[in-house]
């Protein structure tokens, strides 16, 4: 909590004014944020200075791990962080690529899981990733990506967390995860959790120790119309000590995650928060 607190401090006393264009809002804004989660230790970083929906943003990494490229099936594991990008967007409503309501095409997952060939055919990174780990392999470019700019007019938004890199050492899994812009009284509230439980669920399912997740924000911002909530309502209160996150140990594979795993299969003890804060949120 001290990390995104000071975060945030920093973007409200130091941050810079940049005009959006696909919002139309103004963001005050710095450049380069270096966080660090002790998954080793379960010191899960859910915000308490409002209460967090953290099913919310697992249901989104697990629909991610899964490849989905809808709304609605997001919605069906228990999220509705799509909706709004995959039906609101003007720019994608217009475009020809759109197969209907709820679609948000090549994005994320569906685009990791499926990555196009140039010479034709694909690859599936998570996949090659999960195999390679659980044989004990790092070849130092273990890395999920959902950034594909060739392919960015195929989807509903850009990724802002991209890049995914997990390490080996000894019997120890890592995490570098690269985001290149983050609305900090929102998304970081998901992003946090799901670097965690992104690091903590590979390393159960390919058999090793959970070390430490490093998460590189490039651009992190607070919209305008999110200031002052963020700075006369969040900043004033006391952060509380950090919850515990339990994953069902009946999770042994890949195929597990994208089977039968709900919601359910996940819990989190101990979470004191304050009442919650209802950002705007831009599309």
């Amino acid at each position: 909590m001290k990390q995104y607190l000071d975060l945030c401090n920093r973007i409200v006393n130091e941050g810079v004014w940049v005009e959006n264009e696909r919002t139309g809002k103004r963001c005050l804004t710095v450049i380069n944020a270096d966080l660090t989660y002790d998954v080793a230790n379960n010191e899960f970083p859910l915000v308490t200075t409002r209460k967090s929906f953290w099913k919310s943003a697992i249901a989104e990494i697990i629909g991610y791990i899964r490849g989905y490229d809808n709304a609605a099936d997001f919605r069906a594991l228990g999220t509705k962080t799509w909706d709004a990008n995959a039906n609101d967007n003007a720019v994608w409503l217009a475009s020809p690529h759109r197969k209907g309501e709820d679609d948000m095409g090549y994005v994320y997952g569906a685009c990791a899981r499926n990555w196009v060939k140039p010479q034709g055919g694909t690859v599936d990174l998570l996949r090659q990733i999960i195999d390679d780990l659980t044989n004990g392999i790092d070849n130092r470019g273990e890395i999920l990506t959902f950034f594909n700019p060739g392919a960015f007019e195929l989807g509903c938004l850009r990724p802002c967390m991209y890049s995914h890199h997990f390490s080996l050492l000894g019997d120890t899994l890592y995490l570098n995860s690269t985001q290149r812009s983050c609305d900090v009284p929102l998304g970081l509230n998901f992003n946090m959790v799901q670097v965690h439980v992104l690091l903590a669920l590979v390393a159960q399912i390919t058999g090793h120790k959970a070390g430490q997740a490093y998460h590189k924000i490039v651009n992190a911002h607070i919209y305008e119309d999110q200031l002052e909530l963020m700075r006369d309502v969040q900043l004033k209160r006391a952060p509380l000590p950090l919850p515990k996150l339990h994953i069902n140990p009946k999770i042994k594979t890949l195929e597990d995650l994208e089977t039968w795993v709900t919601m359910a299969d996940f819990e989190v003890t101990d979470y004191q928060h304050h009442d919650p804060i209802k950002y705007p949120f831009s599309v």
